[in-house]
C-alpha cells in the first residue's frame, strides 16, 4: 500500500507542478545537477492525462508492493 500511495502522490505533485508552470524549471535544474542537458519540453496541463498518470502509477506501485510483500513474507518464514 505504501509503494502505490507514494507513486500516486509523487505524480499528483508532478501534475501540480505542471499546472503551476514550475515543472520545466525544476526539471532543468535537476538535470543540470546531474550534468545533463534538458532535451525535453513540458506539455500543457491536461486533466485527463494527469488522472490517468496518477491511476496507472498507483496501480503499478500497488502491484510491485504486493509482489515485494509476498516475497518478503515468504523469505522471512
Amino acid at each position: 500500500m505504501v509503494l502505490g500511495t507514494f507513486a500516486g502522490l509523487w505524480h499528483i505533485v508532478w501534475g501540480l507542478l505542471v499546472l503551476l508552470g514550475w515543472a520545466s524549471a525544476l526539471q532543468s535544474w535537476i538535470l543540470d545537477l546531474h550534468f545533463l542537458n534538458n532535451p525535453f519540453t513540458i506539455q500543457p496541463f491536461d486533466l485527463i492525462k494527469w488522472v490517468t498518470l496518477v491511476a496507472v502509477t498507483a496501480i503499478i506501485g500497488y502491484g510491485f508492493g504486493y509482489v515485494f510483500a509476498m516475497l518478503w513474507n515468504k523469505i522471512q518464514k
